[in-house]
């Protein structure tokens, strides 16, 4: 039976812990997983989706606030484990934790050597990529950069937002790992080197990049919407306040970047830089998240053709 410390935060990681802890090969020695943080407008503190799993299923929990030098990182290293396996756990791994073990292998969703880092799904979908994935690699001292063992690509619909790729692409992580990880621990497996020339990188998303600029097309500023739905949501201004957009289709229209050029009981087309967007689900300032049609009758009834949204 091979001995593993499980890293990992949200709920792709416990998609992936839950496989491992499907299988009899594997035992788990302790799940490490980032501290509890206040959310929300309550500000109440939540634990992470791996911490829930790791309750339920009575396992060891760590939460340093940061492995390196801690005491810890200490005690897992005395734990005697085979090795180590990481998924989304949102910090680096210390090259004396690394060295402890005999592998070390991270399941990262996305087709490296591209979009290395924190926001690789959302990056995928902004950019208009037409698939997605996951890659098993080894871990190195660098980010996202070691030797890759496996991949897999599924494609990236129309339909798809963060939320909806980061579910399929948890399964696929746990499926694909658990096919790698026996080959790979026999030795049957040879990891291939990334191409460091077409590595691209995905940090996590600024507060800049969540705005709206009117003046990009349609298809970027849907594909920018999407990219940040349900997380951590796009904006724009509306009579100088935010005016969250959680959903929107493109269109035909033109006009004025940023200007209502439709109204009806049933639908809000505003014009982008070129072709048009119709908005599907909207949050005005101070209000909760509600479909446009809700806007259209409530709060946003006043709103006319030739209003504008952003600066």
């Amino acid at each position: 039976m091979t001995k593993l410390i499980f890293m990992g935060t949200p709920d792709f990681s416990a998609t992936v812990l839950d496989g491992l802890l499907s299988r009899s090969d594997y035992q788990i020695l302790a799940v490490v997983t980032q501290p509890d943080r206040a959310v929300g407008r309550k500000r109440e503190i939540k634990m992470t989706p791996v911490k829930e799993l790791a309750l339920e299923k009575g396992l060891p929990i760590y939460q340093p606030e940061k492995l390196s030098g801690s005491p810890e990182m200490d005690e897992l290293m005395a734990l005697g484990a085979d090795g180590i396996v990481t998924a989304a756990f949102g910090q680096f791994l210390p090259e004396k934790l690394l060295q402890s073990v005999s592998f070390s292998v991270n399941v990262h969703a996305s087709l490296l050597p591209k979009y290395r880092g924190g926001a690789p799904i959302h990056y995928a979908i902004i950019n208009g990529e037409k698939e997605a994935g996951v890659t098993i690699m080894e871990m190195v001292k660098k980010m996202d950069a070691g030797d890759m063992i496996s991949k897999r690509a599924i494609p990236i619909t129309d339909e798809d937002n963060v939320g909806t790729m980061f579910a399929k692409l948890a399964v696929v992580g746990r499926d694909l790992l658990l096919d790698t990880l026996p080959d790979y621990i026999a030795g049957h497996l040879k990891p291939e080197p990334q191409d460091e020339s077409q590595a691209t990188f995905s940090p996590n998303i600024t507060a800049e990049e969540e705005s709206l600029e009117w003046s990009k097309s349609s298809c970027e500023l849907f594909n920018q919407i999407r990219g940040m739905y349900p997380w951590p949501v796009a904006h724009t201004l509306y009579q100088g306040k935010r005016f969250k957009i959680y959903e929107a289709t493109p269109v035909e229209g033109e006009g004025i970047p940023g200007q209502v050029i439709e109204k009806t009981k049933k639908s809000l087309i505003v014009a982008a830089g070129n072709g048009a967007l119709s908005l599907k689900t909207v949050q005005p300032a101070g209000k909760p998240k509600m479909a446009v049609v809700d806007f259209l009758n409530g709060v946003g009834r006043e709103i006319q053709v030739g209003d504008q949204f952003g600066q």
